[in-house]
């Protein structure tokens, strides 16, 4: 592990953040500022944002880089002290399964937004949205303004930095640092699976955040070595593991339910998976939305690195789970029978007393085409009358509480 940087530096104004085509260094690494790699106009000084409708935001643009910039700029504009984050993580955007388990920070008491990486280069929207958040420092984290997660650091930033590779080992680092940050044990634990296809197990990053509930990864039909030991640390804690069987098997389940009582949340597709997630509650634990009144992100299931990068808007603002949309942008029939039966109606004290849906829209047009915006905002208005259909039950697949019986 590389040692922080210990020496205080003045944080790149905007200017420079632009003009640098010199080196950021971490770990032993060479950092270098892309330039000219597409459109970041949603990316500036002055904040973030696409198109807006009266219920839809857009934030993003071409890629995840631009995608996690436009929502950490969101979250944390700068200008004034509270408007800035105390640390930002870093993620390599080819480690999903790094930027999966890091979305646990983005939840409290850290709070911190994520920016990506591309290899050895930070995007020039990484790089303008770092040096516009200007981050205080984490006392936690011996005033750590960046935390890399398995990647290599900008300099001019006091850092500190997570570096096992491994998917399991990097999850169980992960975890043990926000046990730290939290001064607590976690009594749930989210599961799924590192090489399972992203979609499936992106909206475990919303729920991480949200909850608190560390990420923890498994194989489909195993269970790795570096968890094993993690899971028996922890015996007792209440484990959920996101998606279905052809995610994670039933044996494995079985097995996982040696260290504490098993709960499965999935759905057949990335849409109905995701919706899923967002229904589902466990007593305190959940997103359990099933009533009006509330935020929704919406992705498109081709990009699911924005899960992960919308996990701040999980945590803060309007608190909002992760839905996805089709890999042309469309919405899926999951998602549509799930927004319309959630679309808000007029009380008898009339609008202004009721209670109102909004949408953040992660992408540009390619991601989320207009006319899905279009949609997505009549879907979510507060409408005179409640919609027709009655809510459908949740999509889920829940196991019957297994006792822990030893490791």
């Amino acid at each position: 592990m590389c040692a922080p940087v210990r020496t205080t530096v003045r944080p790149l104004n905007f200017a420079l953040a632009l003009a640098l085509c010199g080196v950021f260094a971490g770990c032993g690494k060479t950092l270098t500022v892309e330039q000219g790699a597409g459109p970041i106009a949603s990316v500036g000084p002055q904040g973030a944002g696409g198109l807006v409708t009266k219920n839809t935001s857009r934030l993003g643009g071409s890629g995840a880089a631009v995608d996690a910039a436009a929502v950490a700029l969101a979250v944390y504009p700068g200008r004034t002290l509270p408007g800035r984050p105390r640390t930002v993580v870093f993620v390599d955007a080819g480690n999903w399964p790094a930027a999966l388990a890091a979305s646990t920070l983005a939840g409290a008491p850290l709070h911190a937004p994520l920016l990506y990486t591309e290899g050895a280069t930070l995007p020039q929207a990484s790089a303008t949205a770092l040096s516009t958040m200007s981050p205080t420092g984490a006392p936690a984290l011996s005033g750590a303004q960046t935390l890399s997660v398995g990647t290599a650091a900008p300099s001019g930033y006091r850092a500190s930095e997570i570096s096992p590779r491994e998917p399991a080992a990097l999850a169980v680092a992960v975890e043990r640092l926000a046990i730290s940050l939290r001064r607590a044990t976690p009594s749930k634990l989210i599961v799924t699976a590192a090489e399972a296809p992203p979609a499936m197990t992106a909206p475990a990053a919303g729920l991480s955040a949200q909850e608190g509930a560390p990420i923890l990864f498994v194989e489909r039909d195993a269970i790795p070595q570096a968890t094993l030991n993690e899971l028996a640390r922890l015996k007792g804690a209440s484990i959920y593991v996101i998606g279905p069987s052809s995610i994670v098997s039933e044996t494995v389940v079985a097995q996982l339910g040696r260290f504490g009582p098993v709960t499965r949340i999935s759905g057949n597709d990335p849409a109905s998976n995701a919706v899923a997630v967002a229904r589902f509650t466990d007593g305190s634990f959940g997103w359990g939305v099933e009533e009006a009144g509330h935020g929704f992100v919406f992705a498109n299931g081709s990009r699911p690195l924005d899960g992960p990068a919308a996990a701040p808007l999980a945590a803060s603002g309007d608190y909002a789970p992760l839905l996805l949309l089709d890999s042309s942008g469309g919405i899926p029939r999951a998602v549509d029978e799930y927004v319309s039966d959630l679309q808000p109606g007029y009380p008898s004290s009339g609008p202004v007393h009721g209670v109102y849906n909004h949408g953040w829209l992660i992408g540009d047009e390619h991601a989320v085409p207009l006319a899905t915006q279009a949609k997505l905002d009549a879907m979510l208005e507060i409408s005179a009358r409640r919609a027709g259909r009655e809510p459908t039950a949740p999509e889920l697949e829940t196991t019957t509480p297994t006792t822990p019986t030893g490791p």
